[in-house]
């Protein structure tokens, strides 16, 4: 990478022994659906003065620029230094460590036994909204995750262990062709040791991170349309940097972007994400000013999440009732499903699509949790600071910085004063509290009704309405009464650019950007659903590898100024 002119070199690092014949087979078809690499200096060239679309100079120059450090932009940017053996730049947003969701995240990456089966499974939950050569090389690259895992020396294991797989037997419908393809690999020790390791090699591969890096603006050649690099305020200082191959969008989702939410999810509000807060969506304007073609906006991973609505934590917190005496109710008031049925931490989110006519909304989103001072007093609901391999936001190492929590007070009384927990003497007090985050809705008298039935269902120690076992059932009869709010949301948003099967990002009329890749969960290929555990680690990984790949085989587009400097 070059900066104000002065050389810096790149520390390299052997890697796979077979990536010299790999890259020659890119070389042949890199170019494909680009625009020729000496467009842009033509241009250049013709007017004999620098157009006003490009910047009198240059901050800094190098051949792969990279926005976004997380998970994605890791896997690029180690995979263009490394095997691309090109220079590498990385913008972060965060002011420090980088990381987003996939260093707080469980860790688990899906690694396929079989590449034509997955490519089946993947066709059969996408219902034709993926195109199928985007299906056949994801499997492709997917069941190399775990060589390439043991080649960046990370511990995992396949399977064994993995939390996703409790709930999806290593996907989420294991009854579609191809389904038994699909297995997860588990890195020990979760995402937090994911992203320790990774970015030791990453600073060993002389990768420089600039941090505090916002309001990102794609520097277009309007000829050719390729992306030369980018404009970013840098700690305060706008600046000019060159991508002389390829600029590689990895800005992770738009879970923090309440208008965005609103306005391409399948359901509002969706609150409940808990990953990283600087996921804000800063990347769609950008490549739609470029004239980029959006995708699987309206796809989501997550589930059912509480949130408080507290600017200072903006992220969802996971609680737990220590005991049974507990009831889930709508936005009405109404008991609404049964309470010990698990909700998929990847789909549960589909639970909230109902639309309620009587209201005119989505009558579940939020829905409420409802306890009284006995469940109050089973213990701490909320994250525990203290447990070992503590994750999430809440996780020890995470610095301050970023947003860390502290974790949930033993006794649940900090979060009251906070007013995370709404409480209240009577059913009427308790409304009062909850209509303060969802005005106009809540209503006393149903309120009391459903907790007054579930009550003389315990009685009754059976459930007809919904069929929660009996012996799961215990009455809330010790007031004052608690409540807090579950929005749907969990790890990501999918949409973003649409991409082809190079991760090359696709105009309006599926024409390419010349120079412009896009990776992870800033443009996800899943459609439809989701369906694949595991599967945002791997598409950090698949993706990442391949865009990197193929970006490190063009010519610079400046390439007569590189030659003679």
């Amino acid at each position: 990478m070059r900066k104000n002119n002065e050389t810096v070199d790149v520390s390299r690092r052997s890697f796979l022994k077979g990536a010299g014949a790999g890259a020659a087979l890119l070389a042949a078809g890199a170019l494909a659906g680009c625009a020729s690499d000496t467009d842009g200096k033509a241009v250049l060239a013709e007017a004999g003065t620098t157009p006003e679309w490009l910047p009198e100079s240059w901050d800094y120059e190098t051949d792969i620029l990279v926005i976004g450090y997380g998970g994605a932009g890791m896997w690029t940017a180690v995979t263009a230094a490394d095997e691309g053996r090109s220079e590498v730049l990385i913008l972060e947003k965060a002011p420090v460590r980088g990381g987003g969701n996939s260093s707080i995240n469980l860790g688990e990456f899906t690694i396929p036994v079989d590449a034509e089966g997955c490519a089946t499974y993947i066709k059969s939950f996408s219902r034709g909204l993926t195109p199928d050569v985007m299906a056949d090389a994801w499997a492709a690259e997917a069941v190399r995750n775990g060589e390439y895992a043991t080649r960046w020396e990370l511990p995992w294991q396949q399977n064994e262990g993995t939390l996703a797989s409790k709930y999806t037997e290593s996907c989420e419908y294991p009854n579609l062709p191809g389904s038994d393809s699909m297995q997860i690999g588990a890195i020990e020790g979760y995402g937090m040791n994911f992203w320790d390791i990774m970015d030791q090699h990453r600073q060993d591969l002389g990768i420089e991170v600039l941090f505090n890096a916002c309001n990102e603006e794609l520097i277009q050649n309007p000829e050719t349309k390729e992306i030369l690099g980018c404009y970013a305020d840098v700690d305060g200082k706008r600046m000019a940097i060159k991508a002389r191959k390829a600029t590689m969008m990895t800005i992770g989702g738009f879970e923090f972007n309440e208008d965005m939410k609103n306005e391409y999810l399948r359901v509002y509000p969706a609150k409940g994400f808990y990953g990283w807060p600087y996921n804000t969506g800063d990347g769609i304007p950008m490549v739609q000013h470029v004239g980029a073609q959006l995708w699987h906006m309206n796809c989501m991973i997550g589930g059912a999440n509480p949130n408080f609505n507290d600017p200072e934590h903006p992220y969802a917190i996971q609680l737990s009732p220590k005991n049974d005496a507990y009831v889930h109710v709508d936005r009405i008031g109404r008991r609404w499903h049964n309470e010990k049925t698990g909700a998929s931490p990847h789909v549960g989110w589909h639970q909230f699509t109902k639309f309620d006519d009587e209201i005119c909304d989505y009558a579940v989103a939020p829905y409420w949790v409802v306890i009284d001072q006995t469940g109050f007093d089973a213990g701490r609901l909320g994250p525990d600071p203290t447990a070992k391999l503590a994750r999430g936001m809440y996780a020890p190492s995470l610095p301050k910085e970023v947003g860390r929590y502290d974790g949930w007070s033993e006794d649940n009384k900090a979060e009251l004063e906070r007013g995370w927990l709404k409480t209240g003497n009577t059913f009427e007090e308790l409304a009062a509290e909850m209509q303060k985050v969802d005005p106009g809705f809540m209503d006393a008298e149903k309120l009391k009704e459903s907790v007054e039935h579930y009550n003389e269902l315990c009685a009754a120690g059976e459930d007809p309405d919904f069929n929660r076992p009996g012996d799961k059932m215990l009455p809330l009869e010790n007031p004052p009464y608690y409540a807090w709010p579950v929005y749907p949301g969990g790890c990501s948003t999918l949409g973003g650019p649409k991409k082809n099967e190079h991760a090359q990002v696709l105009d309006t009329k599926d024409q390419v950007i010349p120079r412009l890749y896009a990776a992870g969960c800033f443009g996800n290929f899943a459609a439809h659903t989701y369906g694949i555990s595991g599967g945002n680690n791997a598409e950090n990984m698949v993706w990442g590898r391949i865009g990197a790949r193929h970006a490190c085989a063009l010519e610079p587009w400046d390439k007569d100024e590189t030659t003679e400097a």
